[in-house]
């Protein structure tokens, strides 16, 4: 198992974006509505007070795009924190100012299609990078490329990845152009040249401690998908030992409980934010391990699951995770199958092709493995967790 997207990809997507916008957006803001952030994540005083002073900045100058894209990402950061999309709508009315993307500036488009990759709007976000790229100078945008190159890469589209992953690189990101490459080489079964292309970029002394973590994230699930799991071990400790890192952290907890060690992913998780992604794991290790918190855990997730549902679009932003929830912790198979053919209808990860072999398998429907193992062969996926499934 491996942890959503929405988190998507191995950290690649935003990192530029995140690096070019830090020094000038680097104060810690909240979401204006302080009624939402006392109930899912709760705010100091003095950092809503902040947000105050920024949105109003923003409501008397709602030209101001650069202001508008601070608020937009500081919304971001609390969605993924908090794993809750409500935010990331606030997100979007940060830039409201600017509904038509034809005459939107670059920063406001490229920060909406990074909003609607996070809500799982694929093919919007890639209309708006498109049409962000098509601009004079966009193919110098290493960013948007980066941005397009992973959405194509979660809808498993991997040849027109590829394509913009090699733009990534002729814009002047040649690190990140070749680690892209590697990862959808891997995907496609070319496991020895991207392994040998992440060691060769680790091997580089002078990686900032993210890049380090980023890469070794990436090189761990590559392992883990061939089968190596020893290696994908030590690269993921590597990756946690550079300091604090949530999604490296719920991604090895992913293979830990894979690999049948569920007291060592509670210990991986047990100083983590309790977010969707965190407390699924929680719940699934907890119930594998038989732990005292389990059933806590099991209930806050049943219940934050029946309050996502509310929400029309529940099961497209957390299809993958319903229905993990279904298979490891109610065992309920035909709930769980349901829910993963629904998800790989938009996403296509290697995760999501694997939630829904296992669903077949246990479900025992006739004919519901084969519909994975044809995903499997279309999308030219490499995954030996997935050929054990089937």
């Amino acid at each position: 198992m491996r942890m959503t997207q929405t988190w998507i990809g191995a950290l690649a997507i935003g990192l530029f974006f995140l690096l070019w916008l830090h020094g000038v957006m680097a104060e810690p803001i909240t979401p204006s509505r302080d009624d939402q952030v006392i109930e899912v994540l709760p705010a100091s005083a003095g950092s809503r007070d902040e947000d105050r002073r920024l949105r109003k900045q923003l409501a008397d100058r709602p030209g101001d795009a650069r202001l508008a894209v601070t608020v937009a990402r500081r919304d971001l950061e609390r969605a993924r924190e908090a794993g809750d999309p409500r935010f990331a709508g606030l997100a979007l009315a940060a830039l409201r100012t600017w509904p038509d993307a034809a005459t939107a500036p670059g920063e406001v488009l490229l920060m909406r299609a990074t909003l609607q990759q996070y809500l799982h709007e694929f093919d919007a976000s890639v209309a708006s990078l498109h049409q962000l790229l098509g601009r004079p100078g966009g193919d110098r945008m290493a960013q948007a490329w980066l941005t397009l190159a992973t959405v194509l890469r979660v809808q498993g589209r991997y040849a027109q990845s590829d394509e913009a992953c090699r733009h990534v690189g002729s814009a002047g990101a040649q690190l990140h152009s070749s680690a892209c490459l590697a990862e959808n080489a891997a995907l496609r079964g070319d496991v020895g040249t991207a392994r040998k292309t992440f060691e060769s970029l680790l091997a580089d002394s002078g990686l900032p401690p993210a890049a380090r973590g980023w890469l070794l994230t990436s090189l761990a699930e590559l392992e883990e998908r061939d089968g190596r799991s020893g290696a994908a071990d030590a690269a993921f400790k590597g990756a946690l030992q550079l300091g604090p890192d949530s999604y490296a952290a719920v991604d090895y907890a992913d293979f830990l409980i894979e690999q049948r060690r569920p007291d060592d992913a509670l210990k991986v998780l047990k100083d983590e934010t309790r977010t969707d992604a965190v407390l699924l794991r929680l719940a699934i290790a907890g119930t594998r391990a038989s732990a005292p918190a389990s059933a806590r855990d099991v209930a806050e997730m049943r219940d934050r699951i029946e309050l996502a549902n509310q929400r029309p679009d529940a099961q497209k932003f957390h299809g993958r995770e319903q229905a993990m929830f279904a298979l490891f912790v109610e065992h309920d198979s035909r709930r769980a199958l349901q829910l993963a053919r629904g998800d790989v209808e938009h996403q296509r990860e290697a995760l999501d092709v694997l939630v829904l072999a296992q669903a077949a398998k246990a479900s025992g429907e006739q004919g519901a493995s084969d519909e994975a193992r044809r995903l499997k062969a279309s999308l030219g996926l490499h995954d030996r967790r997935i050929d054990a499934s089937l």
